[in-house]
C-alpha cells in the first residue's frame, strides 16, 4: 500500500537521540510560523511571500513557436496521471532529500530505502510535476546546455565553435526510469557498425544516459540491478560522461544526472562504491496511525476513480510549492555558510571515520540548498542538525551489530561537535 495522504502540518524534526541522552532535537519548523507568513507543504515549512516568485526562465535565440507550444500541452494532457507530491503526507524524510536535490542538482542524488508499499516510487514520480525548466538546445537528443560546455554533447561544441546560432527552448527536467531488465546496449546507446562501415559516418542511438543528462535518472528496486549496470552507472557518475566502443569506434556524450534509487533492505544490500555515489540516504517506515492508513486508503480510491479531478482539487498547493522551489534555486548563490560551520561539518566526518570527502561536500550543500528553501541567505546549525544523517549514515563503516539506516551515530556526533 502506498504511503499516500494529504499534507498536514506536523512540523519536521531532527533525528532523534536514544532515549538516555540529555540534548533533546528541536523542531525546525512549527505551527505558529503560520501566523507570519510562513506555510507548510509537505511537512516543510518554508517563509512565503505574497503572490509568485519572480524566478523565471526566459527563451533565448529562438522562442518556442505556436505550433511547439500545442505540441507540449497535448503530450501533458495525455500523458498517465502522476499523484501530486503536494498530497503525500509523512514520510518528511524522503520528500525533503528530493526537494534538496531539485533546489541543488549538485548534491548527487538520494537512496531511499524502506518497507514495501510504503509510497518510495509514487513520491519519486510525483516530483516530476515540480521539477523547474532548463535551457537545452533545440532537438539535441543529450538536452545540452548551451551556455555550459561541460553539459554539451559533441557536435553541439562544434556548432558553438564555428560560431553557429543554436535554437534554444526550455524544457521540463526529464526524468527517467531504470528498468531492472535493461540491456547495456539501452542504457549506453549502440553504433550503427554496419552504417559506419559502409557510408564512414558515426551513427549512435543514443542510450537512457543520454536522455537522463542534466536531468534524473531513477532505478526502482536498485539493490537487484545487475552488476554490469551498476559498473556502468558508477562510470557515468564519476566521470559525468559515458563512452560507448564497438569495434574501434568510439563516441562520448555527457551525462551528469541525479541518481536516485530506492529499495528494500531486505532484498539484499548495495555495493559500497555505489552506495557511496548517492548524495544523500532516505529512510522511509510504515505509517502505524490507524487514521492515517484510513485516509491513505481514502485518497488512493479518490485518485484512483477520477485522477484529472483529484490533481486539481490539490492545483494551488502544488503551483506553491513550485514557487518555492523556484525561490530557492535563484537565491541558492546568495546563501553562504561560515567557515566555523564548515570546520565542525569536518570535524564531524573526521571523528566517524567517514572515507573520503564526498560525505564533507555533500553535507555542506544539503545544508545551503534547506536555508535557501526556508527563504534564508546564511546557514545555521539546526540547517546541519537536519541534514547530516541522511549525508553521512551510508557512508559510515558498517558495524554489524549497527544499522546503516538509524542515523544515532551521525546525531550524537553532531551534538558532540556543535555543543
Amino acid at each position: 500500500m502506498a504511503a499516500l495522504f494529504v499534507p498536514s502540518s506536523s512540523s519536521l524534526f531532527v533525528s532523534r537521540l536514544p532515549s538516555s541522552s540529555s540534548t533533546k532535537p528541536t523542531p525546525l519548523f512549527s505551527n505558529s510560523g503560520q501566523a507570519c507568513g510562513r506555510k507548510l507543504y509537505g511537512g516543510i515549512g518554508v517563509p512565503m511571500k505574497k503572490g509568485r516568485s519572480s524566478f523565471s526562465v526566459t527563451n533565448v535565440a529562438t522562442e518556442v513557436n505556436s505550433a511547439e507550444q500545442a505540441r507540449k500541452i497535448r503530450a501533458k494532457e495525455s500523458q498517465r496521471p502522476v499523484y501530486p507530491f503536494a498530497a503525500i503526507v509523512g514520510q518528511d524524510e524522503m520528500k525533503l532529500c528530493l526537494l534538496l536535490n531539485v533546489i541543488d542538482p549538485k548534491i548527487g542524488g538520494v537512496m531511499i530505502m524502506g518497507d514495501r508499499g510504503t509510497g518510495k516510487s509514487t513520491t519519486v514520480r510525483s516530483l516530476v510535476d515540480l521539477l523547474p525548466e532548463i535551457l537545452v538546445v533545440a532537438g539535441d537528443p543529450f538536452n545540452s546546455d548551451p551556455e555550459d560546455p561541460e553539459s554539451m554533447g559533441v557536435e553541439v561544441r562544434e556548432s558553438v565553435l564555428r560560431g553557429d546560432t543554436l535554437p534554444v527552448l526550455t524544457t521540463k527536467i526529464t526524468m527517467v526510469d531504470l528498468p531492472l531488465g535493461a540491456t547495456e546496449d539501452r542504457v549506453c546507446g549502440t553504433i550503427d557498425i554496419e552504417k559506419a562501415l559502409t557510408e564512414g559516418v558515426k551513427a549512435f542511438e543514443p542510450g537512457l544516459l543520454a536522455k537522463a543528462n542534466r536531468g534524473i535518472l531513477y532505478v526502482d528496486e536498485v539493490n537487484l540491478l545487475d552488476d554490469h549496470l551498476v559498473d556502468v552507472l558508477l562510470d557515468s557518475a564519476a566521470s559525468g560522461w559515458n563512452t560507448v566502443e564497438r569495434e574501434g569506434i568510439s563516441i562520448s556524450h555527457p551525462a551528469r544526472f541525479i541518481l536516485i534509487g530506492s529499495g528494500n533492505p531486505e532484498e539484499g544490500e548495495l555495493r559500497p562504491q555505489l552506495l557511496d555515489r548517492f548524495g544523500m540516504h532516505a529512510q522511509v517506515g510504515t505509517v502505524r496511525d490507524a487514521e492515517l492508513r484510513v485516509k491513505i486508503v481514502e485518497e488512493r480510491a479518490r485518485f484512483d476513480k477520477n485522477p484529472k479531478e483529484f490533481r486539481e482539487t490539490y492545483k494551488s498547493e502544488q503551483d506553491k510549492l513550485q514557487d518555492q522551489i523556484s525561490s530557492a534555486r535563484s537565491g541558492l548563490s546568495a546563501v553562504h555558510i561560515d567557515h566555523e560551520l564548515r570546520v565542525k561539518i569536518s570535524k564531524v566526518c573526521a571523528e566517524l571515520n567517514v572515507d573520503g570527502l564526498r560525505g564533507d561536500i555533500v553535507t555542506n550543500r544539503a545544508a545551503k540548498a534547506l536555508a535557501s528553501l526556508k527563504g534564508r541567505d546564511t546557514v545555521t546549525p539546526e540547517d546541519i542538525a537536519t541534514v547530516i544523517p541522511n549525508c553521512l549514515r551510508h557512508r559510515l563503516r558498517k558495524d554489524p551489530l549497527e544499522s546503516i539506516d538509524s542515523g544515532l551515530l551521525v546525531i550524537e556526533k553532531f551534538y558532540e561537535v556543535f555543543n
